[in-house]
Parts: C-alpha cells; structure tokens; sequence
C-alpha cells in the first residue's frame, strides 16, 4: 500500500470549524475509528454511551466557560454525529516526549500512542496564527486543542497523560473516581491550555509561567523546549500544583506517563499509563540529540513504538526544522512530512450545512 501524504494547510485567519469544514471525511474516520477501538462490542456500546457522554460533556465546557466551546458546537453541528464533545475531552492514550540539546539549540520529540486506529492516516499539519505569532499545530479536523506543536522562534511543546491517581478500588474504579473527580473541576482540558499558550505565548518563558500556573481540569505533563542551550524542561501539573524538571546543563529531559519531580513521584499515589511507561523513559535517555537531526525515524526502537503508536514529531523551534510521519503500531502509513518544505496550501472551500457564523476562540476571553 502507498503511504499517504500528511497534507500541510495554511489555517491562518482561519479557525478549526475551516479545517473541519474542508475534511468532514478525516473526522467522521476518527469518530468511526474511536467507536471501534474494541472491535463490534465496542461499536455498540459507544452507540449507547457517546449520546450520554455528549451530553455530560457539552455542560461540563458551557459551566466552565470554556474558550473553545463555540467551535466544539459547531464541529458537533457540522458533523451530525455523536461522540464530537467526548472526543474533544478524551484524554486515554500514552506518549514519549522530551526536549534534547542539539547543537547551540533545543528541539522536541514527541511520539504519541494512542489505541484509536486511523490517528496516523489522519494527521494535518496546519500553520496557525494567535495574538503572539504563528505555530504549526500537528492535529486532525474536529480538534479544538493542541496536542503537539511548533512556533518558529518561540518553543515547541507537547502533552503526555499524567498518570491515573489511586484511589484503592482497582484500576477501573480508580479511572471512574478520576473521571467523577474532573467533572468537579473548573480548569481546562490540557489540550486547551497547550493551544491558548501557542496563541498568547511570545516565548519560552512565557509558555513555561502560563502551562505551569493556569488550572487545569485535570493532571497532565507538559513538555516545553525553547530555543537557546538549556532551555527544555518538564512540567508535570496536577490541576493546581506543578513541578518543573529542566533541561539546564544536561543532554535530556524525558517524559512518559508517569510522575519524576519529588514532589509527585509517590507509587502510592499514582498508576503509570500503558504500554511500559518506564520502559519508554529509559529509552527515550538512550536517545541523544544528535539522533534527532538524522533525516528520519529509523533511530526509534521500542518500547518506544509499540502497537499504539501513531504519531512522531522531531521539531526545533530556533531553525524551523519540523519532521513528522504517521504510524500504525510500529508501522509507518505516511510519507515523512519537513520542514523547511514546500509552503502550506491554501485551505480547501467546500460549503457545508449547518454551523452558522460564531464568534471565533480567538475573540474569546477565558476566565
């Protein structure tokens, strides 16, 4: 089969509702491909439950005043389709990240799992515009947040899953209790936090400051990478405290999904996430900063990419230089998108029922 190309659209001016607007098809597959996870039972038991979830979502972003509810409307009114809200507050998947010296700069890995199928295929890569400048955003159409992205001059960052609290009832009582103790808070999503800080952010220490105070809806870790020698860090957040690791004189700073900051680093207290969160850690500090300017990902080895592996991004925001492809497992289904590269593509028209003119997250204030 012939890998697919990751299309690179220019979102400038423009907002997500455009992008979803332009590739339906990409967000119905991811929406298809999230109920089936599980095979037939699954997709069955997602028709009963999204409806719900839908709903219990939509109130929790309107009692929150969140900044990004008017576009999550429109892209559940575009699509017609249940499981949009849920889908823009999933938080299930496991990731690799971290910032690593390279040269006179810092640039950022980042791979992320995740047990959607189809994630891979159905990557974009948009150039955004905020207050503070513009930033490359790797995502998929029907996504309010950012998950990974690049501001060319400012930083790179990504989120991994924090890991899950214990609350000594079994793992599934454990994720119940969680998800019953995020729908009490008033924070943001992560992938909220991490969008509005490549908006408004004019630098690293900006971004740092705004990821490490602003409360969150629930614990998460932030990887964040500038552009001088030493400025990489980890901030692992609950949703009101954090605790900041830094690059500083060393090779690496590596996250995967559990807690390494003193202050949270208690067995006790916390699950790490699947699949081998500290198999992935030490893997990624075998990795080095000069593997990463290799001109592709034959350096990655497992645990690392595993068989939820969709997604890895080399990115270094003081050159410019971003590398991505999308996998399946340990499979690769794109070709291998770069930066610098050909300019992105102006966004596709195509008119779509439904979704009438509302005001744009940019014009926004959160609260």
């Amino acid at each position: 089969m012939l890998k697919a190309q990751i299309p690179h659209i220019d979102l400038r001016g423009k907002t997500p509702i455009d992008l979803l607007r332009a590739y339906p098809d990409r967000a119905q597959a991811l929406v298809k491909a999230a109920r089936r996870t599980l095979g037939i039972f699954s997709d069955a038991a997602a028709a009963l439950a999204l409806p719900f979830a839908d709903r219990a979502s939509h109130r929790w972003l309107k009692r929150t005043r969140n900044p990004f509810l008017y576009e999550i409307e429109s892209f559940a009114e575009i699509l017609e389709t249940p499981g949009i809200y849920a889908l823009n507050l999933c938080y299930e998947w496991g990731c690799t990240s971290g910032a690593y010296r390279t040269g006179e700069n810092v640039s950022l890995l980042r791979v992320l799992d995740w047990p959607f199928p189809q994630l891979g295929r159905d990557v974009v890569v948009t150039l955004q515009s905020g207050t503070a400048g513009e930033f490359y955003n790797l995502t998929w159409p029907g996504v309010a947040g950012v998950y990974t992205g690049m501001a060319p001059g400012r930083f790179s960052a990504a989120i991994n899953q924090a890991p899950m609290r214990r609350h000594g009832i079994t793992y599934a009582g454990d994720w119940l209790s969680n998800r019953l103790l995020a729908k009490r808070q008033n924070g943001l999503p992560p992938s909220h936090l991490l969008r509005l800080a490549f908006e408004r952010s004019a630098g690293y220490e900006e971004a740092r400051q705004l990821l490490a105070s602003t409360p969150l809806a629930m614990p998460a870790i932030f990887v964040l990478a500038g552009l001088k020698p030493g400025q990489g860090c980890l901030i692992e957040r609950t949703e009101t405290q954090s605790a900041i690791l830094e690059l500083a004189a060393g090779q690496q700073v590596c996250a995967a999904n559990h807690f390494g900051s003193p202050m949270l680093n208690d067995g006790q207290r916390w699950r790490s996430r699947e699949i081998d969160s500290p198999g992935r850690w030490r893997q990624g500090h075998a990795i080095f900063g000069y593997d990463l300017e290799t001109p592709d990902f034959s350096w990655l080895q497992g645990p690392i990419i595993n068989a939820r592996t969709r997604l890895a991004v080399v990115a270094n925001a003081a050159t410019g230089r971003l590398m991505a492809q999308g996998f399946e497992g340990v499979s690769p289904v794109t070709d291998i998108f770069r930066l610098p590269g050909l300019p992105p593509e102006p966004l596709p028209v195509k008119e779509q029922p439904g979704a009438g003119a509302k005001p744009s997250a940019m014009e926004i204030e959160w609260v």
